[in-house]
């Protein structure tokens, strides 16, 4: 447990914790309709959390991109909340031990920043690792929302119990891409769970999504999380985007397309084969983002 100078996370209290799952959300990278972000504030909501460990923010965080924010009070200054990357320890509805890693993710010295996870992680025991993410997809929100999983070829069992994306891909990476290799060499077990966001509307909240990632945390490792929220929100939510869709001729075809194009690729996590009209879809998203209303 680093206790020197150079150490990269600061332990900050001894709590026990028995085989802990480790959930892993920072902030900065693709999060389509706010599902990372909702389900990690869904989690810390309904848990009792104790801080456990914070990483060196000079070392990871740009504070120019990330600023801090600064207290005034009657022109005082009364001090400053600096961006943070910590872990804090909980237990799930079923009383078993979570630890979850949350903040921005760090924009250097991201090799450093991943031995120093799994050192924490093999220090603490740590179970499994489970990271949240979500991206906009084209599928319809008329259909509930499937996951893809992403696993280091050690953790490849864990992808069975949600699903891949078939066939090969180049894409940016992620933090929590590079840490499922770094968990992979030191034999933890790591699975990243994606939800799959209609792109029409991964620019707002979109509750769904979250609610199915916080089920595939318990498809992976038996966690379990309170959701009535969560699921209150999302009906909320789908209403709101009916009432959007159905007022626009154009938005219901493009819904009705996404549905069939999605029912016959059933099983490819990203329905990509069959979309019809891509040029026209593109331009009926932007225009949906944009607001404008189409006759």
């Amino acid at each position: 447990m680093p206790d020197d100078d150079d150490a990269v996370y600061r332990v900050l209290s001894d709590v026990p914790t028995t085989d802990p799952v480790l959930i892993v959300a920072l902030d900065g990278w693709v999060d389509a309709g706010l599902g990372a972000s909702a389900a990690m504030a869904a989690i810390m909501e309904h848990t009792d959390v104790e801080p456990v460990a914070i990483f060196d923010g000079d070392l990871f965080i740009d504070q120019r991109a990330r600023r801090p924010i600064v207290h005034i009070v009657h022109g005082i200054n009364r001090g400053v909340t600096w961006p943070e990357i910590t872990v804090v320890a909980g237990r799930d509805r079923n009383g078993r031990d979570v630890l979850l890693l949350t903040g921005p993710e760090p924009d250097f010295h991201w090799r450093t920043f991943i031995n120093g996870v799994v050192e924490f992680c093999l220090a603490h025991d740590v179970h499994t690792v489970v990271g949240l993410g979500a991206f906009p997809a084209p599928t319809p929100h008329t259909r509930p929302v499937k996951l893809a999983a992403t696993a280091p070829e050690e953790s490849s069992i864990l992808i069975e119990r949600i699903g891949i994306v078939a066939g090969e891909l180049d894409v940016p990476a992620g933090v929590t891409s590079a840490m499922e290799l770094g968990m992979g060499e030191a034999d933890i077990p790591m699975v990243t769970l994606w939800a799959r966001v209609p792109h029409y509307v991964a620019a707002m909240a979109f509750p769904e999504a979250s609610v199915s990632l916080l089920e595939g945390i318990f498809q992976v490792t038996g966690i379990r999380f309170d959701a009535g929220d969560l699921r209150h929100a999302a009906d909320a939510s789908r209403r709101q985007v009916d009432d959007l869709i159905q007022s626009n001729a154009d938005h219901v075809a493009m819904v009705q397309a996404l549905e069939a194009a999605v029912d016959e690729t059933e099983g490819n996590p990203f329905g990509l084969e069959d979309l019809p009209s891509g040029d026209e879809l593109a331009a009926e998203l932007e225009k949906f983002l944009r607001g404008e209303a189409g006759n």
